[in-house]
Formats: structure tokens, C-alpha cells, sequence
């Protein structure tokens, strides 16, 4: 009788302790689920998600790739400039700019002319942590793409597959790659095709709009007395029309405008390399603080741009110490001679 007794109070135990764990379980479940419907709810209530904050003109880990772009008379039009998230302009030899073109997450069959190298320009190559892009190069640009072991392709190095004359344009001003061809030579040599590395721009993906700027519908920037570009503002498209001297600049293939969301100015000293050529290349001296302007939809502010170092990203404040928001769209950063008397109007 004992035993029988032993045994009922043993099964009772195993049921209490078994209905005691359902109901443990269906409590900690049932919280679970709830917190997660809560947290789910989190961006319903905010109305934004991590996704929907990344600017779109810069985002994922895609490695930029820089190219640098013919910007001649015979060269022009170019194709590919409205692709590229920024566009740098500097000054070289001969009174004349070159442009280096910044892309990131895109697929573009045509973009050229290509060009040669300039050292100067490997420092935004640099601060962007592109693959540099060129067709040829000067002397001090070839030994410092080796000094400072920058990831570059050479395209006179390369197969006329991957980089190829037009017909359309007279050589040396006709030589064009793809985004393709680029990204199939750099995981050929070994380059890492992704980049963790910021945005050198700190993007807003609200409409950035300066209200205490000043008017800014024409922006014209003389690099020299042979050359001048210019903007002009399209208030509907709310972006800036490029003019080289007085063409009004369409892309190669698309015919479109080229147009700027965004216009940063700086100013810096540039002056003759003597580097044993005899061929007026030109040095630049970009570090330190140098003076410049902001500009976007229609208006125009100063600002100082700090870069310490050759390496070191770009940083552009307004004249309070502010790093400025720039506007969600391409940029253009015109680098322009020190005495340029830049036309605001």
C-alpha cells in the first residue's frame, strides 16, 4: 500500500512539475514576443530606418574608384561625369584644369577621356581610399603612386579591351574604360574591391538650404585667362548647370546636362614643379586651412577647408567651426589657383 501510495505521489509531482514548466514557458514566451512586436513597432513610430538615413549619392561598402578625365577642348564632350558622387578640378600645365571623376556603386560602360596622372591629385584619391584610375602619368605622380603604394591602374599598361581609342575624338584626347573592366583589372591585381572608410562629405538627406548665404544663380570660376567655368542655377531642377567657357557641357553619350547639386570652392597656391621636364607641371599646395565657399540651391557661403595631411580626409567647416551638411547629390570641388577672383552672383 505503501508503494502504490509512493508511486501516485511521485506521478503528481512529474504533473505539477510539467504544468508548472508550460505555464513558465507560454509566460516567458508571450513577453518575449511582445518586447519583439514593441521593438518591431520602432520604426513605424520614428518613421525612419538605418536604410533610409544613408544618404543615396554614398552609400555600402563598394570601394570608390577615381578616374582621371580629359577636360581639353578636343576632349570634351566626356562622358560619365554625371555618374561620378564628386568631381575634383584642379589646374595643370598649359593654363588648362583635369578633372578626376569619383564613383561608387555604379556600372557605366563608357567614361574618358582618361588621362595621366598629376601627384597632386592622388591626395583625394587618397583621402576617398579609391582605386586610381589613369592613362599615363608625370614624373612625380609615378613616384609617388609608388612611394606612397597607392592602388592605381595604368591603363597604357593594360589591353585595348579594357581601355580603347574612339573614333570620334582626336588622339590623345579619345582613350575610354568602363566600370567593368576597371573593377575586373583591380580584383586581377589583388585590390580590395571594398572600403569602410566615410564619406569625405557629411551628407544631409534633408534638403540642406542656406538661409543665411548669399546669392549664388551664377558662380564663375576663372582658372586661368584662357579658361573659365561656369555655373548657372536651374531653380526647378534645383541643380547647377556646367558651362566650360561659353559651351554649355552635355554628356558624351547621353546628351544630357551636366549639372551640380552641390559647388565647393578652395582656394589654393599652385606653382611650377621643376621637375627636369620643362613642361610647366604645376605642384600644389593643398595642406593646411585654406579658404573657399559652399554653394547649393542657389546660395553661397564661405567656409575653411582643413586638410592636415596628404593622406588625411578633406574636413569643410563654415566660419562658425561647423563641418557643413552638403545636400544628398553630386558635388563638384573646384580646387582653383589662390588669386582666382571667383564671380558669385
Amino acid at each position: 500500500m505503501k508503494k502504490v501510495l509512493i508511486a501516485i505521489i511521485i506521478i503528481l509531482i512529474i504533473i505539477i512539475a510539467v504544468l508548472l514548466g508550460i505555464l513558465v514557458y507560454k509566460i516567458l514566451y508571450n513577453e518575449t514576443e511582445n518586447v519583439n512586436n514593441e521593438v518591431d513597432k520602432i520604426p513605424q513610430i520614428v518613421g525612419l530606418t538605418t536604410e533610409e538615413n544613408q544618404p543615396k549619392i554614398f552609400n555600402g561598402n563598394q570601394r570608390p574608384i577615381a578616374v582621371m578625365i580629359d577636360n581639353v577642348g578636343e576632349a570634351l564632350p566626356q562622358a560619365g561625369l554625371n555618374d561620378a558622387y564628386i568631381v575634383y578640378e584642379i589646374i595643370v600645365e598649359g593654363k588648362q584644369t583635369r578633372l578626376m571623376a569619383l564613383f561608387k556603386n555604379k556600372e557605366i560602360k563608357q567614361i574618358g577621356p582618361v588621362r595621366s596622372s598629376r601627384h597632386y591629385f592622388l591626395d583625394y584619391a587618397l583621402e576617398n581610399d579609391a582605386i586610381y584610375v589613369h592613362y599615363g602619368w608625370s614624373p612625380k605622380a609615378k613616384s609617388d603612386i609608388s612611394t606612397l603604394n597607392i592602388d592605381n591602374i595604368n591603363g597604357i599598361t593594360e589591353s585595348s579591351q579594357s581601355f580603347w581609342r574612339v573614333n570620334d575624338k582626336p588622339s590623345p584626347h579619345n582613350v575610354v574604360t568602363s566600370t567593368d573592366k576597371i573593377l575586373e583589372i583591380a580584383k586581377r591585381n589583388g585590390y580590395s574591391l571594398t572600403s569602410e572608410k566615410e564619406s569625405v562629405l557629411d551628407y544631409s538627406t534633408d534638403e540642406v538650404i542656406l538661409d543665411e548665404g548669399n546669392i549664388a544663380t551664377t558662380v564663375e570660376i576663372p582658372y586661368s585667362s584662357s579658361y573659365k567655368v561656369i555655373y548657372k542655377y536651374d531653380e526647378q531642377a534645383k541643380k547647377y548647370t556646367r558651362i566650360y567657357n561659353k559651351t554649355t557641357q552635355k554628356d558624351w553619350l547621353t546628351k544630357e546636362l551636366i549639372t551640380a547639386k552641390n559647388i565647393i570652392i578652395t582656394f589654393a597656391k599652385n606653382s611650377v614643379l621643376n621637375d627636369g621636364t620643362n613642361k610647366d607641371r604645376q605642384n600644389l599646395s593643398n595642406i593646411g586651412t585654406l579658404n573657399g565657399y559652399y554653394i547649393t540651391n542657389g546660395k553661397a557661403i564661405k567656409i575653411k577647408c582643413y586638410k592636415s595631411s596628404r593622406t588625411a580626409q578633406t574636413v569643410y567647416k563654415d566660419l562658425e567651426g561647423n563641418e557643413i551638411k552638403v545636400n544628398d547629390g553630386n558635388t563638384f570641388i573646384q580646387i582653383v589657383p589662390i588669386d582666382s577672383e571667383i564671380n558669385i552672383q
